[in-house]
């Protein structure tokens, strides 16, 4: 271990060698990627250095006890207690931070929300799932922007997509793409039966114009009325933007803001962020399984996390978690959650490394 510590040492300074490197300051890509392997490298070595430093300590503790005598030998034995415990932590954290790291960890994240199964009660949990990733934003300090919204007739989402940015975000949020189940008693029961509907969630990493190139020959642009529940129009102006990528017949539609222009950017957002999923799910050799995976059909029986209002319980069944307070996680307290999928991830990747 104290060899790898010394290896990324050497690389730290390679790395930051690179970053003032001519070549790579011209290409906005490398320089992205090297800058995030020179914070990544630094972020290690926050805990290796101390790892090597109690390493010598010990040693050194060592030597120093086979000369002792006395209250000095028993000072010393406690010493090398307290410096083997604290090695044993310090290697702990530096080999989870040694795990390799997901790609899209630093980016921006796109959340598309879809009633699903259930009819107007599934638009309405799509609602309620929006505004608790909304909550959780706020928890983190993290900062949202709305990109399309389509109303329900009752006030749910039929589609909703939202863009937030922050440290962490991705890290945390990427795990809540799938079929998320709710059991309630719906508003529009009259009998007070509990009903099961379901909402789909896709969670995808913001991409840049460096990581994916569209060209214009490749794109579809329709302009339309923008139109609200019921399809009655709500504007005037040509200013909703529907985007068609013809290569892969993609396609995204944005009405939310009052421009053309300010839609069609919106648009090629989320298309270029879809691109760069199916990109590294190709480069991975599953095509595009992953976005697949997440939503599946929409059914009932492919759920990843269940909410069930009677019991205040959700459970998480990728990983066999229960909580009872689903009124808290609602309301953003969401940690607990992805606490335990990002420790099983870690768990995972120690077993196969």
């Amino acid at each position: 271990m104290l060899e790898r510590i010394e290896a990324l040492e050497a690389e730290l300074t390679e790395t930051g060698g690179r970053l003032s490197d001519p070549e790579v300051l011209g290409d906005q890509h490398l320089l992205r990627s090297v800058g995030r392997r020179f914070k990544e490298l630094e972020e290690i070595l926050i805990v290796g250095r101390p790892l090597r430093e109690a390493h010598d300590d010990l040693e050194a503790a060592r030597d120093m006890f086979d000369e002792a005598e006395g209250d000095e030998r028993e000072e010393l034995r406690a010493e090398i207690t307290d410096l083997e415990t604290l090695i044993a932590d310090l290697e702990e954290r530096f080999r989870l931070l040694l795990l390799p790291r997901d790609p899209n960890d630093g980016r921006n994240v796109i959340v598309e929300i879809r009633g699903a199964e259930g009819g107007e009660e599934a638009n309405l949990f799509a609602r309620d799932l929006h505004d608790m990733y909304m909550a959780f934003a706020v928890v983190h300090g993290w900062k949202t922007e709305p990109l399309e919204a389509r109303d329900s007739d009752m006030g749910g989402f039929a589609e909703v997509s939202f863009l937030i940015r922050g440290d962490g975000a991705w890290t945390r949020l990427k795990y809540e793409g799938g079929v998320h189940r709710v059991q309630r008693v719906p508003v529009t029961e009259s009998q007070g039966r509990i009903h099961t509907s379901s909402a789909t969630v896709i969670v995808l990493p913001e991409a840049d114009e460096v990581d994916i190139q569209i060209d214009d020959s490749d794109l579809q642009v329709d302009v339309y009325r923008s139109s609200g529940p019921g399809g009655q129009s709500v504007n005037t102006t040509d200013s909703a933007v529907r985007v068609t990528h013809l290569p892969t017949g993609m396609v995204v539609a944005m009405q939310d803001e009052k421009s053309q222009l300010q839609n069609k950017v919106k648009a090629m957002r989320v298309l270029r962020s879809r691109l760069l999923r199916i990109e590294q799910d190709r480069q991975r050799e599953e095509a595009s399984v992953a976005r697949k995976d997440q939503v599946g059909g929409g059914g009932r029986s492919e759920k990843i996390r269940t909410y069930n209002f009677k019991e205040n319980r959700v459970t998480d069944h990728r990983i066999g978690l229960t909580l009872y307070r689903l009124d808290r996680i609602l309301a953003g307290d969401l940690d607990a959650v992805t606490d335990g999928l990002l420790a099983d991830e870690r768990t995972r990747q120690l077993a196969d490394g």
